[in-house]
């Protein structure tokens, strides 16, 4: 081992992974390869020889390109550069855009089918805005190196790139992004760009002790308005919270939906999905929202006041779920039994435990976000394991020129 490491060699791409990167076979061997595209063959460098079953590797040129290639929309990540000074953050840059979503396609199709056993036709549908999938972020991070410059890491890296450009920001956020500047001292620094209001240029620091005062934004979807700190969760796309909820909303069987069960909106941020739910079902409505995060439950709580039966509590979703299960009445189990539960879990899914809690409590179906394929057909499975079948599911270019690709599940009790 090592030996190959710093070598170019020839490779037939074959195939897409999860996680963006394309695969192809040297000698028997599945090598990992960035930049590149199934169907194309590339020079590629070997960048880590350490596994035995598998080796990864950079493209640094194209032999026989594919016909979905192009120019990369962001110029400070594409193969011209070395591999180690392209911007990451927008690997899918270089494919056009159809073709990005029948990759993601393909990755989230074939693990529904290894992990779950589950064969799907689902398509991946885009967003609005631009053809090419740039100028939608409204949420950006940029890094800062030990001399002050700022700029993205570098793919697979914690390097910072310097660029001139931000093609997936918004414009509000290209405009004020300060990418000549220094912040000698600082970590991080973020570009928010709420919907109403101006935007926000936020230096943030290495030390987490240190918290800034948290500034209020707006933000609006359709004609409602959730409150949110400046710094907490919000989907960045412009229009994904907009297609979350209608996502959402259409995902429930208004058959199997009691507005005065014991709904639940678990991992549920500043409570975006709960009103989705209460905007389609009635002021009526009974429905929990659990989040972590003190400060998003506390914006939740005034975002879903109008909802009389709605409320915010401040816990972990298995240590909430435990609690239902340990301390319910035989009243609370049977509103459980006849609730929706809309879950929306971070990149690592809802996982085994969870998923054991929520079929113990058995409710009518179930609503699930998962911003990661691998992680949703694993639960999907445990889910399957335990009474529950896939009755729908969407998928969303909500991350346009990346990798990423959200997908709606709907699940419904045997």
């Amino acid at each position: 081992m090592g030996e190959a490491r710093g070598t170019q060699v020839e490779i037939e791409v074959t195939g897409i992974a999860h996680g963006g990167i394309s695969v192809g076979r040297l000698d028997g061997r599945v090598v990992f390869v960035s930049d590149a595209i199934p169907g194309e063959t590339v020079v590629a460098e070997i960048t880590d020889d350490s596994k035995k079953s598998f080796w990864r590797a950079d493209t640094v040129s194209v032999l026989q390109p594919s016909p979905h290639r192009r120019d990369h929309i962001w110029a400070e990540a594409s193969v011209d550069r070395a591999p180690e000074d392209r911007a990451g953050g927008a690997e899918f840059g270089h494919i056009d855009s159809a073709h990005q979503r029948e990759l993601k396609r393909q990755v989230l199709t074939e693990s529904l089918q290894r992990m779950a056993g589950i064969e799907s036709a689902v398509v991946v549908e885009a967003l609005p805005g631009a053809e090419d999938g740039t100028g939608w972020r409204t949420r950006v991070r940029l890094h800062v190196a030990d001399d002050g410059t700022v700029g993205p890491y570098a793919a697979r890296s914690h390097r910072v790139i310097p660029v001139t450009s931000l093609p997936l920001a918004v414009a509000e956020a290209q405009v004020i992004a300060p990418l000549t500047e220094h912040f000698t001292g600082a970590d991080h620094v973020d570009l928010v760009v709420p919907s109403v209001g101006n935007p926000f240029v936020l230096q943030g620091s290495a030390d987490r002790t240190e918290r800034p005062k948290a500034q209020k934004i707006v933000e609006r979807v359709g004609d409602r308005e959730f409150r949110l700190d400046v710094r907490g969760f919000w989907q960045v796309h412009r229009d994904a919270a907009q297609t979350l909820t209608t996502a959402v909303q259409n995902a429930i069987d208004e058959n199997l939906f009691d507005p005065r069960a014991a709904n639940l909106d678990l991992y549920g941020g500043v409570g975006l999905l709960a009103a989705a739910v209460g905007d389609r079902f009635g002021n009526h409505l009974r429905i929990t929202t659990v989040e972590s995060n003190s400060n998003a439950t506390d914006h939740a709580a005034e975002n879903l006041s109008e909802w009389v039966g709605a409320n915010a509590i401040t816990a972990r979703v298995e240590n909430y779920l435990r609690g239902l299960l340990k301390d319910g009445s035989a009243a609370d189990r049977e509103r459980l039994a006849r609730a929706t539960v809309v879950l929306d879990p971070p990149r690592s899914g809802a996982g085994k435990q969870v998923v054991d809690q929520l079929a113990e409590l058995a409710p009518q179906q179930l609503v699930y976000v998962a911003c990661d394929p691998v992680a949703l057909s694993r639960d999907l499975a445990l889910f399957a394991d335990r009474g529950y079948e896939l009755a729908g599911l969407r998928a969303f270019d909500l991350f346009p020129n990346t990798h990423h690709v959200e997908a709606v599940a709907s699940l419904v009790r045997r």
